[in-house]
């Protein structure tokens, strides 16, 4: 039987951390909804509950009963989970005078308990909550304090629940690891049994189990994700399978052709479908970045309902969802960030069943599992791009004009990235050769691309804008493009990569003098949050 931890969700930006966490720790773990915690499920050793936006005090805070869980599992509440389980089992949570938020150090942790096993004194941990608690429950001992924060960290001397207020989640916990391993491995007890190629092996059989002799198409647009999820398939119900690329003439330049080729390397059944004019005439004119990934996910359902009528007893509409895509569409407040090209997009009237066999991943799982199926490492290592395409990356109307001025400007940009070598060493050279990124090391250092040290680039057009420039003797009235590149390991925050200053004139100089409609570069240095790593 699977081991799995259940977190339930409480609302907090932060949650999915916890998830991908638990998951480095080599277990399952299901992210639910705080109301949905799954009784009498035999495979739950644990349970975390999740930070949330709302005080315990609010009249509409999320709330759960503890004794559905409490002294049957291990329970480790994580600031607004914290507070709950004091509040509810006798504590005292006031409004903290401040806001406690930011780098904290643990001045006392008590290092006999399992939960801080291995911990240094001192240790930095990251806060984040308006409330505090002031007294803990019946029974608790307080675990670890900071200077501001007494009651930091507390456990129950008769049951199994622990408690902190700081986010052992987050990178700026520099422990929070070992904490977080200390209760899932050690508390817990988990087995640490979840991996790449057991995901492959169960989730074959559960696709093979789900989907039967039913014909399956899936939607690839040439990212990892699809990619992944249609070897995946190809796996479990091989010829059963057909997939359908789109071309909705806003995939980055020559894009169509190079991935129909790399498709026909996997051995995939792939039919390759231009629908341009009828995705840029549906376009026409709509400058809302809501209203541009609608439409653009109706055609895309349009188009596959049109060729799903060639393809005998069609039953499933496969995807590449993966978890970031998800929780960004809809988080458990029901507060709408943005639509997803393959979530907020698809109109109800969609005639197939939708699978997606990613949906519980993140990015780095999917590449892991790319890599366990055996696919080409170019495919893997692809930098994500946005189902909508260079749509989100035009500020503005939709023209073929600006679409082949962000082509031309992008794919000097991305080449420019894949051409530029740097040197690395140490923790840097450890870090990218953990992330699996093939590179040879001479000497104590590895040379890689700065295309693979990034996690996501592109160019935008600001087309609703028009800067003054002179070209020779002649003065120019043309569109600014805007570049950007993040670091990140998940999508969920991300931060703008210091990319060499000789790089940035090289490239700068490139667009403006080779793309026609372009008068001035400038580079993003905005972080997730509070910015998102897409304009639009």
């Amino acid at each position: 039987m699977t081991q799995k931890i259940i977190i339930l969700d409480f609302g907090s930006q932060t949650t999915q951390l916890i998830g991908r966490r638990v998951r480095e720790l080599d277990t399952f773990c299901e992210i639910m909804p705080y109301n949905k915690f799954p009784n009498d499920d035999p495979s739950v050793i644990g349970v975390i509950l999740s930070g949330s936006p709302y005080s315990v005090h609010d009249p509409e805070a999320f709330k759960v009963d503890l004794s559905q869980f409490v002294g049957k599992v291990p329970v480790l509440g994580i600031c607004y989970g914290a507070q709950f389980i004091s509040h509810t089992l006798g504590g005292k949570v006031e409004k903290a005078d401040s806001r406690e938020y930011g780098r904290a150090n643990l001045e006392t942790v008590d290092t006999t308990n399992p939960l801080f096993k291995g911990f240094e004194q001192h240790s930095q941990v990251w806060m984040s909550h308006g409330d505090t608690i002031t007294a803990i429950p019946e029974s608790f001992k307080v675990i670890g304090s900071t200077k501001d924060v007494q009651n930091a960290a507390f456990a129950s001397s008769q049951q199994p629940i622990w408690a902190v207020q700081f986010h052992p989640e987050v990178f700026h916990t520099l422990q929070g690891k070992d904490l977080l391993k200390n209760f899932v491995v050690d508390i817990c007890g988990s087995r640490q049994e979840w991996s790449a190629a057991s995901f492959v092996d169960s989730t074959v059989a559960e696709l093979k189990a789900q989907l039967g002799n039913d014909r399956v198409i899936l939607g690839l647009s040439g990212g990892v994700d699809s990619s992944v999820a249609a070897v995946l398939l190809n796996r479990a119900i091989g010829r059963n399978l057909t997939c359908i690329f789109v071309d909705h003439g806003m995939l980055r330049k020559n894009e169509f052709r190079q991935v129909m080729d790399d498709y026909q390397v996997l051995g995939l059944n792939v039919i390759g479908v231009d629908a341009s004019a009828k995705f840029f005439a549906d376009l026409a004119g709509v400058t809302d970045p809501e209203q541009k990934r609608k439409i653009i996910g109706r055609d895309f359902v349009e188009v596959f309902n049109a060729e799903a009528k060639k393809i005998t007893d069609a039953k499933w509409l496969a995807q590449g969802t993966i978890y970031p895509d998800r929780i960004e569409s809809l988080n458990i407040t029901g507060k709408v960030i943005k639509s997803h090209h393959n979530v907020g997009g698809l109109p109800k009237e969609m005639h197939l069943q939708l699978c997606e066999p990613l949906k519980w991943l993140f990015k780095d799982e999917v590449r892991r599992v790319g890599r366990q199926l055996g696919m080409p490492e170019h495919l893997i290592t692809r930098h994500p791009f946005p189902g909508p395409g260079l749509a989100v990356r035009i500020l503005g109307d939709i023209t073929p004009e600006k679409v082949r001025i962000l082509q031309d400007a992008d794919d000097l940009y991305i080449r420019g990235l894949r051409d530029y070598k740097v040197k690395l060493s140490g923790e840097e050279a450890r870090k990218v050769l953990a992330a699996g990124i093939p590179a040879d090391m001479k000497d104590g250092e590895i040379e890689v691309s700065l295309y693979d040290q990034i996690w996501q680039a592109g160019a935008i057009l600001l087309s609703t804008v028009r800067s003054v420039g002179v070209m020779g003797d002649e003065r120019t009235y043309e569109h600014p493009v805007a570049l950007r590149a993040v670091t990140s390991t998940d999508a969920m925050t991300a931060d703008w990569a210091h990319l060499p200053y000789d790089f940035m004139a090289k490239v700068s100089n490139e667009i403006i003098n080779k793309v026609r409609g372009v008068n001035r570069v400038c580079y993003d240095i905005s972080s997730k949050p509070p910015a998102t790593i897409e304009w639009e």
